[in-house]
């Protein structure tokens, strides 16, 4: 047996030369703030967000330091703390992988544990930036209307107790409520989740919160507090038990909290933030612009919406990710079919040729070093269908123009939501409406025009408009039932 490797921490960094294989901070980190607070610290801001502050801090300096929020398990804080915040991220391509360590994260809160010190967290003026990925289904909102769900168990929780909250709006709200008290000026908001219009979605959340508290509390949100739109892209896998060993082959240190991702990485931010301002984040690449909307609309129908499809037509089929799926010609060409039915739809970004794009996902999407599961993208797919498929399908149905592959997504999405695969195996759906889902399929019976009309009667998905098309319906239940007597495969091909 080998010796087991010492723990990556700031006492063992040293063991690691400046300037070799491995990349490290070349700032002084005792000089770093928790300017940052970042809610929701999962393995994506760690290779996105803190990669472009990491990135600042090497070239400038400063003190823009990230504290990360934990809202729901200790996991990352129990891996990251005995790390002193450091960790080893892997860029992994084609022709190879590159090892850095990121120095920019100070620890990590756990929320249920203390929410009390973490209001009180976002609160002090140190507090420059709160930054959030929370994932679609955190901001307890309705995916179809946009507008705060007030029946949701955490919202109901945080407005009975508003000082000890559970929810990120929740915890927005109380934050800045004291900041307001104490007439000091407001943290800048920054969703870094992919939701359409996701600054202006998530000020009306919090301002609907706010109302219900004080409406006075709300108008001065609308006043006073920035909540800049933004595009995230980067393509990062969940941890596997493969990058630990990876990170220690690379750096010679034990990581518990190593992050893989691929070399593309791009990040556009609407320039509007409050007067304590931001890193100067363009240094590192990001695109600082006056209107998000154009990228937003290219990333989250053509990337998102062609990931969400081939998740759930490459789980069906037996693929374990995504490079699996596109490495099979059929899955390929069906991605190709379905951007040629997105693309019409997508005004096209300054600067981006739409059908370039859409080649260098593929190319992206078939990157082998880059395990993506295809049922991690599965998850939660009842939030993720309104703005990653179902805004691409209105529109096309609004200019009278068919939806064959399109239509084929969301009945593999209905598939999947049944809860057993194309062999009879059981499928883990991870989705907050799970539940209500395979209560409706159930109660609808085998016939597939009964259990398609059960699932687009869920509203919060779907609206009243689309179950409302004959068009629209009969191209889900033809896709659905060709799903079921032919496969994934065989539908996706012909």
């Amino acid at each position: 047996m080998t010796e087991a490797a010492p723990r990556l921490s700031p006492a063992t960094l040293g063991r690691l030369a400046p300037g070799g294989a491995v990349l490290l901070p070349r700032y002084d980190r005792a000089a770093l703030r928790p300017a940052i607070v970042h809610l929701g610290l999962g393995a994506f801001f760690r290779a996105h967000g803190a990669h472009y502050t990491e990135d600042v801090l090497n070239q400038a300096g400063g003190d823009w330091g990230i504290l990360g929020v934990s809202l729901q398990r200790p996991d990352q804080r129990d891996r990251l703390a005995p790390q002193g915040g450091l960790y080893t991220t892997l860029e992994r391509g084609p022709d190879g992988e590159q090892a850095r360590i990121v120095g920019c994260l100070l620890g990590v809160m756990v929320a249920p544990e203390d929410p009390a010190a973490v209001v009180a967290r976002l609160a002090d003026p140190e507090t420059r930036i709160v930054s959030l990925t929370v994932t679609e289904k955190g901001y307890c909102h309705d995916p179809a209307t946009g507008r705060l769900n007030l029946a949701h168990p955490d919202i109901a929780h945080d407005l009975e107790n508003p000082e000890a909250p559970r929810s990120a709006v929740g915890f927005l709200a109380a934050a800045l409520r004291r900041r307001r008290d104490a007439g000091q000026a407001p943290f800048t908001v920054l969703c870094c989740d992919n939701l359409p219009h996701n600054g202006a979605l998530v000020a009306g959340l919090v301002r609907d919160f706010a109302a219900r508290l004080d409406p006075a509390f709300a108008e001065w949100i609308a006043a006073e507090v920035r909540f800049p739109a933004t595009m995230v892209d980067r393509i990062v896998p969940a941890l596997a038990e493969a990058d630990l060993a990876a990170a220690e082959a690379a750096t010679g240190l034990a990581d518990h909290a190593p992050v893989g991702h691929e070399p593309f990485r791009q990040w556009v931010i609407e320039d509007r933030f409050g007067p304590a301002g931001r890193p100067a984040w363009e240094m590192a690449g990001a695109q600082l612009v006056a209107d998000v909307a154009p990228f937003e609309h290219m990333k989250l129908r053509l990337l998102n919406g062609a990931h969400s499809a081939l998740a759930y037509l490459g789980y069906l089929a037996g693929h374990e990710t995504i490079v699996d799926a596109v490495s099979d010609p059929v899955f390929a060409a069906y991605a190709r079919r379905l951007w040629a039915e997105i693309r019409p739809m997508v005004p096209q970004p300054p600067g981006q040729d739409l059908e370039a794009y859409t080649e260098a996902l593929l190319a992206r999407f078939g990157n082998p070093a880059i395990r993506h599961r295809t049922w991690q993208i599965a998850m939660d797919g009842s939030q993720k269908l309104p703005q990653r498929l179902l805004s691409t399908v209105r529109e096309r149905r609004a200019a009278g123009l068919p939806i064959p592959a399109l239509a084929l997504a969301i009945a593999a999405w209905a598939r999947y939501a049944g809860g057993t695969d194309e062999t009879g195996a059981p499928i883990n759906v991870r989705d907050p409406m799970a539940a209500e889902l395979r209560a409706r399929l159930d109660a609808a019976g085998p016939l597939p025009a009964a259990r398609i009309a059960a699932l687009l009667a869920v509203e919060a998905v779907f609206g009243t408009d689309l179950p409302a098309d004959p068009a629209f319906v009969s191209a889900v239940t033809t896709a659905y039932e060709t799903l079921l007597s032919a496969g994934a495969r065989a539908a996706a091909s012909a």
